[in-house]
C-alpha cells in the first residue's frame, strides 16, 4: 500500500495533465483563498466563507427533504450546480451574502429564542436517553460478569 501511495504522491508532484487540471480547478474555486482566509487575522474574510457554509447547510437540509421530488425535474442538477456557483461567486452579487442578509438572518433574528429553546430541550432529552443507555449497558455488563 505504501508503494501505491508513494507513486501517487510522485505523480501529483510532476507536471502532467492531471496536475494541470487540479491547478486550474484550485485557481477557479479559490481553495487557496479559503485556506488563507482561515489563517489570516482578519475576521471579514472568515465571515464570507461562514456565510456561504450557513447557506449551503440550510440548502443541504432543505434538499434532504425535497430531493426525491425535485430530482424528477429536468435540469434539476444543472440548476443546483448553478445555484451553488451563484452562492460561491467571489463578486458583489454573491448569492450566499444576499440570501443570508435578505432571508436567513431576518428569520433567525425573529425566531432565535424559539430555536434555542427547542435545541436546549432536545439536548436535555438526548442526554437523558444517553444516560439511560449507559446505565442499561453497565447493568448488562455487570450481569454478564456475574454469570461468568
Amino acid at each position: 500500500m505504501d508503494g501505491l501511495r508513494q507513486r501517487f504522491e510522485r505523480f501529483l508532484g510532476q507536471r502532467n495533465l492531471a496536475t494541470e487540471a487540479l491547478g486550474a480547478l484550485e485557481a477557479k474555486t479559490g481553495v487557496d483563498k479559503r485556506i488563507k482566509a482561515i489563517e489570516s487575522p482578519s475576521k471579514e474574510d472568515d465571515t464570507v466563507w461562514l456565510t456561504y457554509w450557513v447557506v449551503y447547510g440550510l440548502f443541504g437540509l432543505a434538499e434532504f427533504f425535497s430531493d426525491l421530488l425535485l430530482s424528477w425535474f429536468p435540469f434539476y442538477y444543472v440548476g443546483k450546480c448553478a445555484f451553488l456557483l451563484f452562492c460561491m461567486a467571489p463578486s458583489p452579487w454573491n448569492g450566499a451574502h444576499r440570501l443570508y442578509h435578505r432571508i436567513i438572518r431576518p428569520l433567525f433574528l425573529k425566531h432565535h429564542e424559539a430555536v434555542d429553546s427547542i435545541v436546549s430541550d432536545l439536548s436535555g432529552r438526548a442526554l437523558d436517553v444517553a444516560a439511560g443507555i449507559t446505565r442499561d449497558a453497565q447493568a448488562s455488563v455487570t450481569r454478564l460478569q456475574k454469570v461468568k
